[in-house]
């Protein structure tokens, strides 16, 4: 309700509010999957629903419930998505640095933060512009953690645009340039 802000590009942005507060709901108005109730939404100013196809190309998204098929396996995922687009990051370096390389697991039988490690190379292989992340770091070891939280602040200075849910403030505090309070929508 009345939520309203702006992304500077270039930036990381954190939308920070307790569970349920309407985090993922708008997030999911940004990235074109849900529809606003009221008002109007522009990424980079196109329409995210009327003009998906203009923006999905330049546009990274990690989805809270992740969105793998339960028998995939990380590197074939990779690779698979890779192929959809024109310079993506090397698979191999992207699994290295987010240490998939060895989870051989199927989705289904990966650890919470293998999961999450997987949804976030899916989110960052195409190269994006602009990557949508929520609540990246739920579920990862600490050690997982640091390394997500260093891959996003190696994508603010390539200059990617980070817009991040989270409900953990050192998270927030550590990554932000902006944040983004919402309580109760």
């Amino acid at each position: 309700d009345g939520v309203s802000f702006t992304v500077a590009a270039g930036s990381v942005t954190a939308i920070l509010g307790p569970n349920g507060a309407g985090k993922t709901s708008t997030v999911e108005v940004c990235e074109g999957y849900r529809r606003p109730d009221s008002g109007s939404v522009r990424v980079w100013g196109l329409d995210p629903v009327r003009d998906a196809a203009d923006l999905r190309p330049r546009v990274g998204v990690m989805l809270q419930s992740g969105g793998i098929y339960a028998s995939s396996r990380a590197l074939p995922v990779l690779r698979h998505l890779a192929s959809f687009y024109a310079r993506p990051l090397d698979v191999d370096d992207l699994a290295e640095r987010l240490g998939l390389h060895q989870v051989r697991a199927t989705y289904r039988r990966m650890s919470g933060g293998e999961k999450q490690r997987l949804a976030l190379a899916c989110a960052l292989v195409g190269r994006p512009d602009l990557v949508f992340l929520d609540e990246p770091s739920a579920g990862m070891d600490p050690q997982a953690r640091i390394t997500s939280w260093e891959l996003v602040e190696q994508l603010r200075a390539d200059g990617v645009t980070v817009v991040l849910t989270t409900h953990v403030l050192d998270e927030a505090e550590r990554l932000a340039d902006h944040v983004v309070v919402i309580d109760r929508g």
